[in-house]
């Protein structure tokens, strides 16, 4: 078995590494992180992975015959990063909500208050799923790039080669973990901006793994696709839901626009309002759109969805980066509230 480990000179923390031998079938390259393995298979022999935290780390390299059947080798990689800057600023202004309404219980929340991502309620999304996540989206998902930091979840799409996308960033989800039906939902962030970014928050039904989409529905509680041309906007965010039409997708949507400024100045408050007879949408407590959910045709919002949130770069919406686009890019959540 022979192997290599190639630490970048550019990309602050990127160990790539790749491995052979003969008659092997396929190979598996696992980096002990801190934060656990981080394990690659694939028949060329070939991974990387962001360390973000300084230390010395082990690399297993695996030759495969079978699954079970292997020879191994072991090294390991010594990395340095700066960890003083690897997420941008949040504001430190802007609007907010409160803990308590009236004829309301707060029945879950994330304040984001501790170190690290709490994986009883969230999961990592990883790579870059079908075809770029469905849309053709240009980033490779890693752990690495969600941080939690003073009270705030920070995800940050980098310009980075990560196998062979030439960007990173993180998605997470609460699938599994936690779902709700109906309620008011309160999240508030500042926005990643500029051409070929996509930051999003949003929900998809809990039967999504059974009968798939658009009939699990889909509502987006916001989405901002940046940049400067034809319907895209620095200052504008949109709400919508999708659902299936016999067999076709539905959409339904509106938009909002700050009258200054943009999403990335201060915090602002994203929140839906819903029940079993419409689903409201509200920037700053301004409502801004609504849907009539009463129809037997939109029936999927008639049941439990689970929350993603992520930074998409690039795809079928906004189209790719650009010159003016300037990278790291980061979108900060303070809270995540769920009121019913």
């Amino acid at each position: 078995i022979t192997y290599s480990i190639d630490v970048s000179s550019s990309i602050e923390g990127l160990v790539q590494a790749e491995v052979s031998a003969q008659k092997a079938n396929f190979y598996t390259i696992i980096f002990k992180d801190s934060d656990g393995d981080i394990k690659e298979s694939n028949p060329e022999g070939e991974a990387s992975h962001i360390f973000t935290k300084s230390g010395t780390y082990a690399i297993i390299f695996r030759a495969h015959t079978i699954e079970t059947a292997y020879i191994e080798a072991i090294d390991s990689v010594t990395i340095v990063v700066d960890e003083t800057n690897l997420s941008g600023n949040p504001p430190t202004s802007g609007y907010s909500t409160p803990l308590t309404y009236s004829g309301y219980t707060m029945v879950w929340n994330d304040e984001f208050d501790g170190t690290s991502l709490n994986t009883q309620d969230w999961n990592f999304e990883l790579g870059t799923g079908n075809n770029g996540w469905g849309n053709n989206e240009l980033q490779y998902y890693l752990k690495e790039n969600t941080t939690i930091k003073n009270g705030v979840l920070t995800i940050t799409a980098k310009k980075q080669t990560v196998n062979t996308n030439l960007y990173s960033s993180s998605r997470i989800t609460t699938q599994g973990k936690k779902s709700f039906k109906y309620g008011r939902i309160d999240i508030r962030t500042a926005l990643p901006i500029g051409q070929g970014m996509w930051p999003a928050l949003w929900m998809l039904g809990d039967n999504i793994s059974t009968i798939g989409w658009p009939k699990c529905g889909e509502i987006d509680i916001m989405e901002l696709v940046g940049g400067k041309s034809a319907g895209k906007s620095d200052r504008t965010v949109h709400g919508t839901v999708h659902w299936d039409n016999n067999g076709s997708k539905a959409e339904y949507g509106s938009s909002n626009t700050l009258p200054n400024g943009d999403f990335s100045d201060e915090w602002h408050v994203f929140s839906l309002v819903w029940d079993d007879k419409s689903i409201k949408w509200y920037r700053d407590d301004i409502q801004y759109n609504v849907i009539d959910i009463t129809g037997s045709a939109l029936s999927e919002f008639q049941e439990k969805f689970f929350f993603i949130f992520n930074v998409a770069v690039g795809g079928n919406w906004p189209g790719d980066p650009d010159e003016t686009t300037q990278f790291p890019q980061s979108m900060h959540v303070d809270y995540i509230r769920v009121f019913q």
